[in-house]
């Protein structure tokens, strides 16, 4: 069969990849057109436009390139109609694949959303179009199946991808060797957009440069090296930072703690059990407007899963250097607090094989 997919970040491009390994498995003649990265890429099938081009961070950055996304989204439509799949799925991405979803259901095509917008969060009025522009809908967080239940919508709980992402890794012995790493380490992991990374990663390197541990920062695929290489420069850290990419894993399977922006980093940070600050910094407009929309206690997948604060938030005003090293002398004392939570943050989160799980509903979805 055909199967279009559409990824527009990092975590969308690790998920999809192995959505697409497990679709492979149970269609051997699988046929793959996507919007992703290099991990789908890796997989097989063909890309229509890297996430790199297309991940737009922030409501003020959103206006600012509402023409460039337009015309993505264009493209988009014109592409999938050429290429005619038998199901077109959706990968998180919402402010794009929400306007796609409303087009190729009328259009004809089986749509499946798998891990859905959050609407739980901001702008509920997106879960009533959830149901009407897609065949089923693949969640893989606990709560949001009685979240979607209390409107009457069903859906298909997977369990969470990176279950299985951190099962199977295996660990290099050599890797302190290759980086010369010989101190406890503090992981940096500052996420993986331009505008983040700008606004974030600078903050984190003033707060431990005069730390005695060894500072690895975990480069995103998509953001060049220099990028990193002028922030470390003009805070005066030149070679005390270990730019390491690719091997963000091996990073956190070694790191006594780490400084994690928003999104899916807090959440493998916790499944490694490396105790977290949680450091977000947006555009002084777009955090406005975001503080207005979003219904949100939290804003890390640890706590939101959690429903309370197993990891502290330092957000925008906030994400300061002093308060970083505060939180970071709380964490050396309530250590083994945090690791508790994490255990069973990990049991509530459930049952493994999430790709194998979204690749069969998504089969039966097509039969």
């Amino acid at each position: 069969m055909k199967y279009y997919l559409i990824a527009g970040e990092a975590s969308g491009d690790l998920h999809g990849s192995n959505l697409m390994k497990q679709l492979q498995v149970l269609d051997p003649g699988a046929d793959f057109r996507f919007w992703g990265g290099d991990k789908m890429l890796a997989v097989g099938g063909t890309i229509v436009e890297h996430y790199r081009n297309t991940a737009f961070m922030g409501f003020l950055e959103v206006i600012k390139n509402l023409s460039t996304i337009l015309n993505f989204i264009k493209k988009c439509k014109k592409d999938i109609a050429e290429y005619a799949p038998d199901v077109l799925i959706l990968i998180d991405y919402p402010g794009f694949n929400l306007r796609i979803a409303k087009w190729a259901k009328p259009a004809g095509f089986k749509v499946v959303y798998y891990i859905v917008p959050q609407v739980w969060a901001w702008h509920k009025s997106r879960i009533h179009d959830l149901d009407k522009y897609t065949d089923r809908l693949l969640v893989i967080l606990p709560f949001e199946t009685a979240f979607f239940r209390k409107y009457g919508y069903e859906t298909t709980y997977t369990g969470h991808p990176l279950l299985d992402e951190i099962l199977v890794f295996k660990s290099n012995p050599d890797f302190e060797s290759k980086y010369h790493i010989k101190k406890e380490i503090i992981a940096l992991l500052p996420g993986s957009r331009m505008q983040e990374i700008k606004l974030i990663l600078p903050i984190m390197l003033r707060a431990i440069k005069n730390k005695d541990n060894a500072i690895v920062l975990a480069g995103a695929p998509s953001i060049p090296d220099d990028i990193y290489l002028q922030i470390i420069e003009k805070e005066q850290l030149t070679g005390k930072v270990i730019l390491v990419r690719n091997e963000t894993y091996e990073i956190l399977s070694r790191a006594s703690c780490a400084l994690v922006g928003s999104g899916t980093a807090t959440l493998e940070t916790a499944l490694f059990r490396v105790p977290q600050i949680v450091c977000y910094k947006g555009g002084k407009i777009s955090y406005m407007i975001a503080k207005k929309l979003v219904d949100l206690k939290y804003i890390s997948l640890v706590n939101l899963i959690a429903g309370k604060e197993v990891v502290k938030e330092l957000i925008q005003n906030d994400l300061t250097p002093e308060n970083i090293n505060l939180t970071l002398d709380d964490l050396n004392k309530n250590r083994q607090k945090v690791l508790n939570d994490y255990d069973q943050l990990i049991l509530d989160l459930g049952k493994e094989g999430a790709s194998r799980h979204a690749a069969e509903s998504i089969l039966q979805t097509v039969q």
